[in-house]
């Protein structure tokens, strides 16, 4: 019997609704069975996982819980050939953190088909400043990218000093396009040109309430992160034959709108399900971020925290407050 101890954020139910986290100590045998042990080095903070922190049962059902979507770390143990010993690896999505413990705990225990190699143009830091939100923002652009071109015209970003939209605009503006950053928060405008946006739109602004089936064309395509009204003025908004992606719900799960955007302009919407991608689809997004998409100066749209700073950032990150990435350092 395994008996190995490791510290890991917990997450308990207390009385009246409330919930409670704490570092823990843990034991190897406290985890899941799974083909693959890894020990983890690095994981991000993803709005999902705050969720889980405060007792969301749509994200996490059974409670004492530790959440984390993402971890990156080496391989400590595997039943399978295909993952040895040391290997570096990375995993993000499936069910990780939700109802399985996860990142926020210096050891993870998986099934073998959730786990990736890691890319050997990228380190085990940098696949966790991408995470899971890096990770949908380049789903979001791979679609983008195989039908649009820099010159077809300008990308709207929507949430774009979030965890999603940082990336996208970074990726994007890196790889040629202009972009159009939507943020609320007077202290991003700095912050996104410094990564690339050519133009900063205001939440404001890039919510129309006149209930118009149709607008003057602006985007040849749009990455969405918030949804509701936001998204549909950027689909009424988006040139003939222009893409949106979708991958968010936080301004609203609603989409007040029209057909007419489809069938009078030909206006693509692909929805992104970042948990559940494919592996050859998962595997072409991490290369791509990688290699060609990777971020110059990735760092600086990241924030290093360790096990005892994550509480706090939670909190932050359910205010809104969050800007770019946060990676849990679980090396120590």
């Amino acid at each position: 019997m395994t008996v190995d101890a490791f510290n890991a954020l917990v997450v308990t139910a207390g009385e009246e609704k409330t919930y409670h986290r704490r570092i823990q100590r843990r034991t190897r045998d406290d985890l899941p069975g799974g083909d693959v042990l890894i020990r983890v080095h690095y994981s991000s903070l993803n709005y999902k996982d705050a969720l889980s922190a405060i007792g969301n049962k749509g994200v996490t059902r059974n409670y004492p819980h530790t959440p984390g979507i993402d971890a990156a770390g080496t391989v400590a143990d595997s039943r399978v050939d295909a993952f040895k010993k040391g290997d570096p690896v990375l995993v993000t999505g499936y069910d990780l953190g939700m109802n399985t413990s996860g990142g926020f705990g210096q050891y993870v225990r998986v099934p073998a088909d959730w786990v990736v190699p890691l890319p050997g143009a990228i380190s085990l830091k940098e696949s966790m400043i991408y995470g899971t939100a890096g990770f949908t923002a380049g789903m979001g652009v791979l679609f983008l990218t195989e039908r649009l071109k820099p010159e077809d015209g300008p990308v709207l970003v929507t949430g774009a000093t979030g965890g999603v939209g940082s990336v996208a605009v970074a990726v994007l503006a890196g790889l040629g396009y202009t972009v159009a950053a939507v943020t609320g928060k007077p202290s991003g405008k700095a912050f996104l040109e410094g990564i690339g946006a050519s133009r900063i739109v205001d939440r404001a602004e890039a919510a129309d309430t006149s209930g118009r089936p149709l607008l003057k064309s602006q985007w040849a395509g749009v990455v969405d992160t918030v949804g509701g009204e936001i998204l549909a003025t950027a689909i009424k908004s988006t040139h003939p034959w222009g893409t949106v992606t979708c991958c968010g719900n936080v301004a609203s799960p609603d989409l007040p709108l029209t057909v007419f955007p489809f069938i009078l302009r030909g206006v693509r919407l692909i929805g992104i399900d970042s948990q559940n991608c494919p592996m050859d689809v998962r595997l072409k997004v991490w290369e791509n971020l990688a290699g060609a998409w990777k971020i110059d100066g990735l760092e600086k749209i990241s924030t290093e925290i360790s096990l005892d700073g994550l509480s706090d950032h939670i909190d932050l990150i359910l205010k809104g407050q969050q800007k770019g990435r946060v990676v849990v350092n679980l090396g120590a």
